[in-house]
This record gives structure tokens, sequence and C-alpha cells, in this order.
């Protein structure tokens, strides 16, 4: 007879049989990463880190999430081709962080010569919480959207039969078919190659440009090997190997260690640290001139800053992208938390007040990417005290502090002791576009990803440690 899952979290000798079943289950099933120790070694690997049980979604929010994906990679797409919106947008960031100022000068020099590629490749992650507020409702809030290195469509394409069969084993057999099937690898896979077969060129490769540091290869390979199944034959380099092999040919195509590329497919390059010379700029700057679809090219990349997702969010801005669309700006604007800005000025100022007087009801966010960025509580203050007066503060945004309810979870890691915590989830979802020209020849959601961390770490994704892979449980 089938049991509740409060009396199996509780049941301490039955936990320890799953924790073993559900590691095995883990490796069986190609949940790997490579270990801190040896990132860059095939022979040393070990299970990433998953929750032991699936978390609890509803079901309502979920399904909302998906529904609103291809509007968003609609407005990432048009917000790309809007230079000016981009220009006016990011003019203060600029002066002040120096990451983004780079990245809009290669935009500024590509800008002004002729494009000569029509097609736009993007493969994005939007990236929700659910917000509980006083009157006990619950509603979905956008934390970002990831428009480059969107990562772990690869991974979350094996978990779902991972925790199916832990349901199984824990006797929760009625939970396992609110497990869904989820495969953004292939989703992501169907959008390289819909640009690969636009691009027009049977021995033109498809380069993932990695980082040098491979822990999450497997994440890769699930998309690279979805290729590969197409006949697409793939490389992966390094800034390095772009840097030595790379040139342009007189039609601007991209050649790498002699071979033509096709798509440039960026795992790397979203923060200041993969830039490790002026060579690697280079590099970047020779890749978005190059007649190879770039996955983002560097509009792209800049719309998916923090500065222009706190600009989407003042009232009538989507109204400009979506000029006869109200429904569409209703579903995405729905999507929005408070989003604040720190520009020099009356409205910023009051920003800094609202932020130092409340600082735990904010979150403080630099335009970084890849987890453990963020500014909360007391550190919040001792920033803005610092930045008040000052023009660094635009290098921030101001965000509402989702408030998600905590569910009793398992945290796998390895080596890691078993106890239960108190966690809370992230939703992520995937989508991908293609254009050509004005075309949008292909424009889907492609799949999801939960991840979920101790309520006691207030930041921070998979790669970086302190969140885990999960699946949502539809309720």
């Amino acid at each position: 007879m089938p049991v509740k899952r409060e009396d199996v979290l509780k049941d301490e000798n039955l936990i320890k049989n799953i924790e073993e079943v559900a590691k095995d289950t883990a490796l069986l099933h190609g949940v790997l990463m490579r270990t801190k120790e040896t990132p860059n070694s095939p022979e040393v690997v070990s299970y990433a880190p998953f929750t032991l049980f699936p978390t609890p979604v509803p079901s309502a929010l979920f399904h909302q999430a998906l529904a609103v994906q291809t509007h968003f990679n609609r407005l990432v797409d048009r917000v790309s081709q809007n230079p000016g919106f981009l220009e006016e947008t990011l003019a203060s960031t600029i002066k002040v962080d120096n990451f983004t100022a780079r990245l809009f000068n290669i935009y500024k020099q590509v800008q002004h010569e002729h494009h000569p590629q029509s097609i736009v490749l993007g493969l994005n992650r939007s990236d929700y919480m659910l917000d509980h507020s006083p009157d006990g409702g619950t509603s979905l809030k956008q934390i970002e959207i990831n428009t480059i290195a969107a990562s772990f469509g690869g991974l979350a394409s094996r978990t779902p039969d991972v925790h199916r069969h832990i349901l199984k084993v824990a006797n929760l057999p009625e939970e396992c078919n609110n497990v869904l099937d989820n495969n953004p690898a292939a989703g992501l896979a169907r959008g390289l190659a819909k640009a690969w077969e636009l691009y027009g060129s049977e021995r033109a490769v498809v380069m993932f440009l990695v980082e040098d540091v491979q822990r999450n290869i497997y994440d890769h390979r699930y998309v690279e090997n979805e290729l590969w199944k197409r006949n697409i034959p793939v490389i992966r380099r390094q800034f390095e190997d772009v840097c030595r092999t790379g040139s342009l040919d007189e039609s601007k195509r991209l050649f790498v260690d002699g071979r033509e590329v096709a798509i440039v497919y960026f795992r790397n390059g979203y923060m200041p640290q993969n830039y490790t010379s002026e060579k690697s700029w280079e590099a970047r700057l020779m890749m978005e001139r190059s007649l190879a679809v770039k996955c983002p090219d560097i509009s792209t990349h800049l719309a998916g800053t923090k500065k222009v997702q706190q600009e989407l969010a003042r009232r009538g801005v989507l109204e400009c992208f979506f000029p006869d669309e109200p429904e569409t700006v209703a579903q995405i604007r729905a999507t929005f938390a408070g989003l604040y800005t720190l520009d020099m000025g009356e409205e910023g100022d009051k920003t800094v007040a609202m932020a130092l007087a409340n600082p735990d009801r904010y979150v403080l966010k630099p335009q970084r990417e890849g987890g453990g960025n963020n500014i909360y509580g007391s550190e919040i203050c001792e920033v803005l005290e610092n930045l008040k007066n000052s023009t660094e503060r635009t290098a921030y945004i101001l965000m509402d502090k989702i408030q998600p309810v905590p569910v009793q979870n398992y945290l796998l890691r390895s080596g890691g002791p078993l106890r239960l915590n108190s966690c809370l989830s992230e939703l992520g979802v995937f989508g991908a576009y293609v254009r050509k020209g004005k075309d949008m020849v292909f424009n889907e959601c492609v799949g999801h990803l939960l991840r979920t961390k101790s309520s006691e770490h207030a930041d921070g994704g998979v790669a970086a440690g302190v969140a885990v892979l999960d699946n949502p449980l539809l309720v």
C-alpha cells in the first residue's frame, strides 16, 4: 500500500536505503559531473548533485512559465535588434562597469560594419521563483533571463527517470505520474540544427566555445551528441584556440584549425574572468565580425543584462516591443517582480533610500551571470552607503526579494552528509529560436530545469556548488 511523503521523509532507515539506490540510479542514467579535484579528467566522475525527491510545484504556475517562453524568445530577439534601446538603456552602466563596456564596444564596432550573417540563433533560459504573498496567494516571478551559456539542459534531460525510480523504491507510485518527461538537450539541438541547415555548408562545424575547466562537460555532451545523431559535426575549442588558429577569409567565413565554423555556441565568455588576456577579446571580436552564426550574438548577449531586465519592467516599455499584442504584454508583465533603477537622479536616489530602509526586502544585482554574484541584507547597506553618491551605483539594479515557501527535502552531494533540509527552488524554462532576416523560422519552449538549494543559502547555482538538480512534481 502506498505511503505518504511526510512519513518517508521521517523514516531514517528507508532514507539510507533510498540514498544508495538514488546515487547508483543517477550514475546509471548519466547524471554526471567530473570532480573538483580532476575537472579535466574523464577517468574520475561522480553523480551531479541532486535532490532525493522531486519538489512539488503548482501545475498552473509551471504551465504559465512554459506558455510565456516563446514570447520571451521574441522579446529578447526584438531587444537585440533595437540599437537605440540598447544604447540608451546601457548608457549609464557602461560608464562604470568595465566588462559590459567591453562587450558594448564590440557591439558598436560590429554595428558600423556590414552584417554578413542574417541568421540569428537564440538558446536562452528564463528563471523564476514562486512568490508567496501575505494574503496566502502564490505567483510566478522572473529572476532573470540567461541569453548566453544557459546550462543544465543536458543533465535535466536525464533526471526525470532517476526521480521516477526513487519514487517507486520509496513506495510513492502515484507521484511517479506527476514527474514530466523533459528533454531540453534535444530541443536546444533542434535550434542549433536549424541554424546549421540555414548556414548551408555540410562541411562546416558547430563549435562549442568552452572553458578550460571542464567539470560540467556531460551537460554539453548531451546536446553535442544530439547534433552528431543528425550528422552535424561538432568541435570543442577554447578562446586561446581561436586566438591561435582562427581566421576570416575574404567572405568573412570563420575558420578554426582549418575547419569552417557554421555556428559559434558560447558556453564560455559570460564573465570577466573568461577573458584571460587582450587576445581573448580580439578572438571575441573576430567571431562577432564573422559569417558564423553566433549563439548568442553580441547584441543578444547584451539583451540579457540586468539593466535591460530592469528597463523592460518600466511602464509602457513592453508595449513598444509588442505594439499590437496586449495579451502578450500582459503575459510577460505578470511574471515581473519589482525592479528599480539606481541611475543618478531623483528616481535612483529614491531607490537607494528604499533599499537602506528595508534591505531584507530587496536583492542588489550586478551585471553578471553564473550565480553567486547577488548582494543581500546588511551587505546591501554596506555597498549602497559607500556608493550612494557615486555613479558606480549604476553598475547595479535593485529587485524585490522573492518570498518562496520552503519545502523539506534531502540534497545529495558527493561526500556530503545527508540531512533533511528546508529548501527553496528555482524553475528555469529553456527557449530556442532561429530568425533569418525578418522571418522567425523557429520559436519553441524546449524544456525545463528545477534547481533547489538549502534555504540557509541566499544565492548560488549548481556549478557554484550551492544548488542541486531537481524535478518539478506537479501538484
